[in-house]
């Protein structure tokens, strides 16, 4: 569901039929031999990429909301690093969850034991992506749905996106118009992270591990950032593994060092671990507790991973919490003015409340478990009945109730594989992820950085905006004024 406001439009639309069906042709081809592509799921073949969806031309942001979450990107990397270091705080935010939820029990249960055995790499890294939608009702105030703290998708796809549309823009003869697109260096900044970390890690032999699915559809994505790690710094080496090459083949040395293939691990970064189909069996589990006990680098680590979960954005929208862990008072006012109301399902005075709100006005809010990845949310007239069925249950105690955010309409052209040419100018609703990267060795910041951004646009129509799923489209931010 959106808002009735319309943003404006970076063109004059609609393009003339004959006009589009070139313009389309182009840009698919742009798509194809530039990467932003993807594997089928319905043909899958390791031999053959078709585009990832788009929109044709970039959609419009008001530029002051643009360049406040831009600049609010480091505090929030700070934000989650500091709360990934409260191990009270972590406690208390899952102490119920964990008796409702099974994955993220076991989850918390692996953090659990690298606190009690003692961390074996100091060194944690963060890859934070954080998604925003316009408020309506807010006279298109950006506000937060969600950290991203593992697998945050097309980061590398930030960069080449920007490329395509000032082309898009200049073969539409806007020349002018580039001026409004921001500059995004996502691919190069993520890129530089990795080697960073590697560095770091003081092996030149060790390798940097990509934790994959055996099927991977969004290759493209993954493989732009191993390409482009390795044309930074030829020196280091990018293995792909998955959980099931972990546990049959990994193993702990005597250093603790991961060593798979005879090959140590210096940086693991996790594209896989963030569902519980990810983990069909105990082996996967065991792998990925023998990984958070290795000297590698996780990107995230264990810790980082929980501050991810919907619980904590929760309990940070509490008054007086920010103030645990930013000092300084214009962060704190910076963050919370992002934040939109989101309550716990306790079974207390607060829980019982946020029940009878959901179920008096199911349309006003969002219903989520603690879950990544899409199509897990709960909305319309499913918020109420997901309510009346477990509001006598503990499994509500691992969900939160959101705030609802009725984003502006735009319109675009959306593009896919196998979609009509011309296709049809529709109503798109855009969601905005910045993205961010941390690192820190036993507790101090050694990198805080802002590293690009990227819109991901949908029909209103749709509640869920996955790309692979098919209901989204990449997009870029055109900045208005």
């Amino acid at each position: 569901m959106s808002g009735k406001i319309r943003m404006p439009v970076s063109i004059p639309v609609p393009i003339e039929v004959n006009n589009l069906r070139e313009i389309v042709a182009k840009a698919k081809d742009w798509a194809v031999v530039h990467g932003i592509s993807m594997r089928s799921k319905t043909n899958f073949s390791e031999d053959m990429v078709q585009i990832s969806p788009f929109i044709l031309f970039p959609t419009g942001i008001p530029r002051k909301e643009f360049n406040k979450v831009m600049e609010l990107q480091t505090t929030l990397n700070e934000l989650l690093h500091n709360i990934a270091h409260n191990k009270e705080f972590l406690k208390s935010c899952f102490k119920n969850v964990i008796e409702a939820d099974p994955f993220t029990a076991k989850l918390y249960e692996i953090y659990e034991t690298i606190e009690k055995e003692g961390c074996n790499q100091k060194i944690s890294m963060l890859h934070l992506r954080s998604d925003y939608l316009m408020q309506s009702s807010s006279n298109n105030v950006l506000k937060q749905v969600e950290f991203n703290t593992i697998a945050a998708s097309f980061g590398s796809f930030s960069t080449i996106l920007t490329e395509y549309n000032r082309y898009i823009l200049q073969e539409l003869g806007y020349h002018d118009n580039i001026k409004n697109l921001p500059q995004n260096n996502g691919l190069r900044n993520l890129a530089q992270g990795f080697i960073q970390a590697w560095r770091l890690y003081n092996n030149e032999d060790a390798a940097i591990l990509f934790l994959t699915l055996d099927v991977t559809y969004n290759i493209s994505d993954q493989r732009w950032i191993e390409f482009e790690i390795k044309r930074l710094n030829p020196r280091t080496k990018v293995v792909r593994k998955t959980f099931n090459d972990i546990y049959k083949r990994g193993q702990l040395n005597n250093k603790h060092e991961l060593v798979i293939d005879n090959t140590v691990i210096s940086v693991i970064y996790f594209r896989e671990g963030y569902i519980p189909d990810h983990y069909p069996t105990n082996c996967e589990w065991d792998a990925r507790l023998m990984m958070e006990r290795s000297t590698a680098i996780k990107c995230p680590d264990i810790k980082f991973h929980l501050v991810g979960q919907k619980k904590v954005q929760q309990e940070l929208t509490k008054p007086g919490v920010l103030e645990l862990f930013l000092t300084e008072t214009a962060k704190i006012e910076a963050v919370r003015e992002a934040f939109v109301n989101i309550h716990g399902l306790e079974f207390d005075e607060n829980g019982d409340k946020a029940v009878q709100m959901a179920l008096s006005n199911p349309k006003m809010y969002v219903l989520k478990p603690q879950r990544e990845g899409g199509g897990n949310n709960y909305y319309d007239n499913d918020v109420k009945e997901m309510m009346l069925k477990m509001k006598d249950s503990k499994d509500r105690t691992g969900y939160i109730l959101m705030e609802r955010i009725f984003p502006p309409l735009s319109m675009g052209y959306m593009i896919s594989a196998g979609g009509p040419n011309p296709p049809p100018l529709i109503d798109i609703v855009s969601e905005l992820g910045i993205y961010g990267i941390l690192i820190s060795e036993s507790g101090n910041i050694i990198m805080n950085k802002q590293t690009g951004h990227l819109i991901r646009s949908k029909s209103p129509k749709s509640n869920e905006g996955g790309i692979l799923a098919g209901s989204g489209a990449l997009d870029c931010p055109y900045l208005l004024d």
